[in-house]
């Protein structure tokens, strides 16, 4: 999505050339493989460690650290090895997404109609604010287990990134939609009318 803004913003000319169907399949396909590969080696860090019996996690998933944190078994490659995907997959991305945003808005100032900001800031601005509840959530969980074990601040904030952030992302996206904005004003104009009709039947009863 930044690269996507950053074409549209900077190259808005060259937009329908780069981003073909080809490329954006391109990019979901990296990005699938990559999460599949780490899925894999966090999974052969797990069958690697040995634990004891009757282990509860105080969480509403699996979530890795808490698992490498009940293991009986040396942990140390397997928490250097978190920590490292942690920041090479957290960190790696973030920079080009800083330095994606850092080119937009180099170019948003050169825009001299205030309108023509003002539109091209509301196009960014949903993308920023998921990736930035995203990744202040996310980092958080994983650097802050390293220093303290609150499960249950933990837990919380893990909601956040898994589950509160791409519950968001159709709501944000879409409804910069002119189609579903005008569905949505349809629909609240029906149910409106609607009420007004059993408001009017009530008081002729």
């Amino acid at each position: 999505m930044a690269y996507d803004r950053f074409v549209a913003i900077c190259h808005p000319l060259h937009y329908m050339v780069i981003m073909k169907p080809q490329f954006c399949g391109l990019l979901v396909l990296v990005s699938w493989i990559i999460n599949i590969l780490h899925s894999w080696l966090q999974s052969i860090m797990v069958l690697h460690l040995s634990f004891c019996t009757d282990l509860e996690i105080p969480h509403f998933f699996c979530e890795l650290n808490h698992l490498v944190h009940l293991a009986c078994s040396d942990t140390s490659v397997s928490e250097v090895v978190i920590y490292t995907s942690a920041l090479l997959l957290g960190c790696g991305p973030l920079i080009c997404i800083l330095y994606s945003y850092f080119k937009i808005v180099s170019s948003i100032c050169a825009i001299s109609s205030a309108q023509g900001r003002y539109k091209a800031f509301s196009t960014c601005a949903s993308h920023l604010s998921v990736v930035s509840l995203f990744y202040c959530t996310s980092l958080g969980v994983y650097l802050s287990s390293a220093v303290t074990q609150n499960s249950r601040s933990t837990a919380t904030a893990s909601v956040m990134y898994s589950v509160v952030t791409p519950m968001l992302n159709p709501f944000i996206y879409s409804l910069r939609n002119k189609d579903i904005k005008s569905a949505l004003r349809r629909l609240c104009e029906r149910e409106t009318m609607k009420v007004s009709v059993v408001m009017r039947l009530k008081t002729c009863l």
